[in-house]
């Protein structure tokens, strides 16, 4: 607290009315430091292992359908594994009517072999899917040079 001139001129013990910010900012930094630790740990997804391409980055919405090849070959749609690709075609037309979209993207591994890929694309070509996006991670200009 500061202390002012009582009004008749007396130096003396007044109060002078101020906020304090500090409790505010400490509280503050304490919760931005809870979020920067626990922001990654509630991100859910697959790991997939991308190959990394020089590409222009594309923006997605809430209607994108992603179908993702896992390293051992699994498939999912949108984060839901199949049990079943049999009828890939049909699940995948089932999805993206429903997501109301014509896109699809593609992300598979690097390690999955070329041929499951393909046959994958098979299906979507047979399901009407021609406008497929293959996702990648943006490629590093130093490495790709020394490859």
């Amino acid at each position: 607290m500061a202390m002012g001139p009582i009004e008749d001129g007396r130096q003396g013990r007044a109060m002078m009315s101020e906020i304090n910010v500090t409790p505010m900012v400490d509280v503050m930094l304490v919760l931005l430091i809870i979020f920067m630790v626990a922001a990654p740990m509630m991100t859910q997804g697959l790991e997939v292992d991308l190959p990394k391409v020089d590409a222009n980055v594309m923006r997605t919405d809430n209607n994108t359908v992603i179908l993702t090849v896992t390293a051992d070959g699994g498939v999912q749609i949108d984060g839901t594994r199949l049990a079943n690709i049999n009828n890939l075609d049909a699940q995948v037309r089932q999805v993206m009517r429903t997501k109301n979209t014509e896109v699809l993207y593609l992300k598979a591994d690097r390690n999955v072999l070329y041929g499951r890929v393909a046959s994958i694309m098979g299906a979507l070509r047979e399901a009407g899917i021609t406008n497929v996006g293959l996702v990648t991670d943006p490629a590093d200009r130093t490495e790709s040079l020394s490859q």
